[in-house]
């Protein structure tokens, strides 16, 4: 029977995801082709319809794949402590480059948010009627430090790069 959920439409469609996240590693999402997911697959290109509508909606529940991942890792938390969490969230982007390094390359850092920078009333002391600018400056801040960080290969310690996220909100 061919259930929504059942295990080998499971199984079909993690090989179908893993496959193009291998592809966009050395691939733009617009060179990436059903075919050539079908090929590396070995499914026909009616197992790769009658799970997605194409390409960009692959990429899309791939993303939200990415994002309940990621809000699980943190319980859904809405602001983060600047120690403990950074280090967690380092921790976590390290373990899962591949993960991150598609997210970013999907581009849904500008077109979807993943909550890696907010921040409380109660941790700046900003005048509430410029804290919505603030938060936008320390996501795009934070993203663009991950994404230096992950071209550089997570190059150092988590708990070295939660310190310069940390040093920038110091004495300000």
């Amino acid at each position: 029977m061919n259930t929504k959920n059942n295990k080998r439409r499971q199984a079909t469609r993690e090989s179908i995801e893993k496959t193009f996240i291998e592809l966009l590693q050395t691939k733009e999402i617009s060179q990436i082709t059903v075919s050539d997911i079908c090929k590396i697959t070995g499914y026909n290109r009616t197992t790769f319809y009658a799970n997605y509508l194409d390409i960009y909606d692959l990429a899309d529940r791939i993303r939200d794949k990415l994002e309940a991942e990621l809000n699980e890792v943190f319980e859904n938390k809405l602001f983060f402590n600047c120690g403990k969490d950074y280090v967690k969230l380092f921790r976590h982007i390290k373990e899962n480059q591949i993960f991150y390094i598609t997210y970013f390359k999907l581009g849904y850092d500008s077109k979807h948010t993943i909550d890696l920078g907010s921040i409380s009333k109660q941790q700046v002391c900003i005048p509430d009627d410029n804290l919505e600018y603030h938060i936008e400056f320390h996501k795009a801040g934070l993203n663009a430090i991950i994404k230096k960080w992950l071209s550089a290969g997570c190059d150092k310690a988590p708990e070295e790069m939660a310190k310069i996220i940390k040093d920038e909100y110091t004495n300000r």
